[in-house]
């Protein structure tokens, strides 16, 4: 058996394999090397992890804005493809829900391609719900995203089934 990726800080020289990774799985709309560098710049208000694989290589990361007092938002969740199904999106959610609430924050934010049905799942089983939606969010695609929250004060269980799909 293969084991579990594990999570640790991202740190700057992960940023071209987390390029490469969010390349593949955000084709249409991946960030730019400075939107990774503009929020690793800011350690006070981000959170961002990523998941090794056991050969070192990048499997997945997750990164989180959270200002105490304020809603934390997720701002992105990646799994590389060969990954999907084995857990790797719950734990990286739940690290930054474990993370928000260290951090103070009561509720989470986060936005998800409404044509992403997988990971809304995932952030359903997490107790996230569904608040509206954004149109056009996501470009130049021009799809809408799902707005969705959830309420760390509130005792909501995550169901740790396995994932069927792609996270965020």
């Amino acid at each position: 058996m293969t084991p579990a990726p594990t999570l640790r800080t991202l740190r700057w020289w992960d940023i071209d394999a987390l390029l490469a990774l969010e390349h593949d799985l955000f084709p249409e709309d991946a960030w730019s090397p400075g939107m990774f560098w503009s929020e690793l710049a800011d350690p006070e208000t981000r959170h961002y992890v990523v998941a090794e694989d056991a050969s070192g290589a990048l499997a997945g990361y997750a990164g989180l804005a959270c200002v105490p007092g304020e809603p934390a938002d997720v701002q992105t969740i990646g799994v590389r493809r060969d990954q999907w199904g084995g857990g790797l999106g719950a734990a990286l959610l739940t690290d930054l829900l474990d993370e928000a609430r260290r951090r103070g924050c009561r509720h989470v934010l986060l936005e998800v391609r409404v044509d992403n049905t997988r990971a809304q799942r995932l952030y359903e089983r997490f107790g996230f719900e569904p608040l509206g939606v954004r149109r056009g969010y996501y470009q130049p695609a021009d799809v809408d995203a799902l707005v969705m929250r959830r309420d760390l004060t509130a005792d909501v269980p995550a169901v740790p089934e396995p994932e069927t799909g792609r996270p965020a």
